[in-house]
Order: structure tokens, then sequence, then C-alpha cells
């Protein structure tokens, strides 16, 4: 046995290293936005989740400028002691607005909502059915609710189904955990299915909007609206950071949901409030969103683009199935995805390696964005062609 008690993580490293694992930050050098500067080159940027270019929106920017100079820096203290602004209701109820559901609350990310709506509403004699997908922040919070957890292969609803008829009567209360668009995919989940599930075994639904607010729906209300569900019971998380340029997220639902919440979730709680800054440039991104429905239907032009791009001169890619402005190009393994980030990037291209343990085959993923214009979509295609992988 070594007598270090942290040798252990050098050895970790070293393992990481050989499987190809290992991962480093790569700085922008300038303010987001569909081309960025990337270790001294500009690069066109398929790696962002500001997928409506607002995160350098003017409007943003002066709406966090004017909350800066009105409320300073900081929230000072959690919103139930010091840190509790108007703002901050403001923007709840536009949230609530925009979902059509009773009341919102605001945390200060969306994984803390997840953690902390989870680990609220379930406990030790409770049951957590988990999409084997589903990001880390809903895994991380059904692990620390203390319920029984089992994951289902994704999106399969016959074997949630089964697991259901096999396991509810065992327990007090039961949860459906999924996201609504599975980040890493770029599909969505059948919440229609999930819902009526969810119904015939008296459980509740949790879904994570946080890569469909802002983006799919009618007026970008998610998949909720998308799906045309508006107004049946779930509880809808999301977050402020990607189609909304900012940094926060919420929780959507009825308003016992809601103040029960504002008392038990401890992520909200005992955490300081969201800055005045990033609370009113959430604001200002959401009346863009519903004023500004072009915004979207940009977005989605550059998807279609894309795809169709994709089926004209590139049939033999091999493509996850999406429905989101997400696509991921499958690729063997951890080397020969690091290989086709590297190709990319030298052909000014940022669409990055995703590789395990954050998925379980890697990938290329590249998300489009409002703002990127169709030959910045052309000279994406051009450098997937020249490919020799």
């Amino acid at each position: 046995m070594s007598n270090n008690p942290y040798g252990w993580i050098e050895e970790s490293l070293e393992t990481i290293h050989r499987a190809d694992w290992y991962r480093s930050v790569k700085t922008i050098h300038n303010r987001p936005g569909a081309k960025v500067m990337l270790s001294g080159y500009e690069v066109i940027n398929f790696a962002s989740n500001d997928y409506l270019g607002l995160a350098a929106d003017e409007r943003l920017k002066q709406a966090a400028i004017k909350a800066i100079q009105q409320n300073g820096t900081g929230s000072t203290g959690s919103r139930l002691l010091s840190g509790h602004l108007e703002l901050h209701r403001e923007l709840e109820q536009m949230l609530s607005s925009t979902k059509q559901t009773e009341d919102a609350v605001v945390f200060s990310s969306g994984y803390l909502a997840n953690l902390g709506a989870i680990t609220a509403i379930v406990g030790k004699r409770d049951l957590i059915l988990s999409d084997q997908y589903n990001h880390s922040s809903l895994k991380n919070g059904a692990i620390l609710s203390g319920a029984k957890v089992i994951e289902y292969p994704h999106c399969d609803i016959a074997q949630l189904t089964e697991k259901l008829h096999q396991e509810r009567q065992n327990y007090r209360r039961c949860l459906i955990i999924t996201d609504s668009i599975f980040s890493m995919d770029g599909d969505l989940c059948p919440l229609p299915e999930l819902l009526d599930i969810a119904e015939e075994f008296s459980c509740m639904l949790l879904i994570d909007e946080a890569h469909a607010t802002g983006v799919i729906g009618k007026t970008g209300a998610g998949c909720s609206e998308h799906f045309g569900c508006t107004g049946r019971e779930l509880i809808q998380i999301g977050t402020l950071s990607k189609a909304l340029g900012s940094l926060g997220g919420y929780i959507a639902g009825s308003n016992s949901l809601i103040d029960f919440l504002r008392n038990r979730a401890p992520s909200w709680i005992y955490t300081t409030a969201l800055s005045p800054a990033d609370t009113a440039a959430a604001l200002a991104a959401l009346k863009i969103v519903q004023q500004e429905p072009e915004l979207r239907q940009q977005l989605w032009q550059n998807v279609n683009d894309l795809k169709q791009l994709i089926k004209e001169h590139l049939p033999n890619l091999k493509l996850v199935p999406t429905e989101s402005p997400i696509l991921c190009l499958q690729l063997p393994d951890a080397a020969t995805a690091l290989k086709a980030a590297k190709h990319l990037q030298e052909a000014g291209i940022f669409a990055p390696a995703i590789r395990p343990p954050t998925v379980s085959t890697s990938r290329i993923r590249i998300s489009l964005m409002a703002t990127h214009e169709r030959g910045h979509i052309d000279q994406l295609v051009n450098a997937l062609k020249a490919m020799q992988l």
C-alpha cells in the first residue's frame, strides 16, 4: 500500500490519457457568436448552445449593465435572506407566462434546479425511473435523493411500462425523469406517451427543457408546447444559459409545487440568488424570444439546410437521429473522434469531439445557431466531405 493517500490521482489521470478520454479547456478569445477566435485562429463555431445567438446581443448586454448600475454585481445572499430582488420575481412571472404554468422559481443554475427539485420531492421510500441518456444533473439528483433508481432504455416506452408494472406498487411516490431534448443526441423524449404512463401509474413526471427552451414549440416554450401538451400536469425544468444567452435555471409548474420547492429545495434555499446582471439578461432574452419569432425560424432554416446538404453530399455519414439543432456524427472510438475534431479545426470549423464517459459512443457534436450564415454551413459540409476517417 502506498504511503501517499493522493497517489491514486496520478494513476487515474494516466488511465484517462491512455483511453483518449482526457479533456482540457479551449479558450475563446472574443465574444460568443457564429465565429470565434480559438487558439489564435478564427473558426466557425458549431460548438455553442447559444442557439439564438443572444449571448452577445446588445440588448442583453445593456439590460445587464443597467441591472448592475441599479442593484450591484451580486445578490449578497440567498433569496430567503437578503438576496431577493424584484427582477427575480419579474423573471419568474415571465417564465411561467411563457411556459403557461401557474408559477415558476429561478435557481442559480440549471444543474442546481435539477438537484433541488428531485431531492425535494422524492426520498428513501420512493422510486425514480430515469432515461438511460439523461443529463448528469438528473442522474446525480436521483442518487442524492436516496430513492430507488431504475434506468430504462433510451426512450423505450415498453420497457418503462414493464418496470412500472413490476415496481410501482412497492413505493410511496414515483417520479419519472427525462431530458426533453437529449443534449448529446439531439432527439426528443416521447412526452405525450410519458404523460399518459405517468397518469396511469400515479407518477410525477419531470422533464429537463435545457436545450428546448426558446428553441422548439410555436412560441419557443419548449417540448410541452411542441407536442400540444400545455396545461397537463408535469414538472418543467430548464436553463437560462443556452438559447436565452444568460446564466441560471428555473422550475415551472403548479402554485403548490413552486411554493413547496421554495420551502424544501436545498439548492435554492442555501445558495446565493442569481446575480442582477444574469437575471436582467435572461429577462431581456425572453422578451426577444416572444417578440422576434424570426430568430427561431432562421435557426430551423439552418438546421434543415444542413440536413439537406448532408443528405445530398454525404449520404454515408452516420448521424444520430435528431429533431433539434443538435446533430451528432457517430464515430467508432475516442481516438477517431479526436482526429476528426482536429481535422475540422484545421479547416476552420470548431465542432468538439464528445467521448466516454460523457456518452456511450464517441462522436462529433454539431450545434446550429440562428446567426450561422449559409456560407458557414457550406464550409462545414466541405470540411466533412474532406475528412478521411
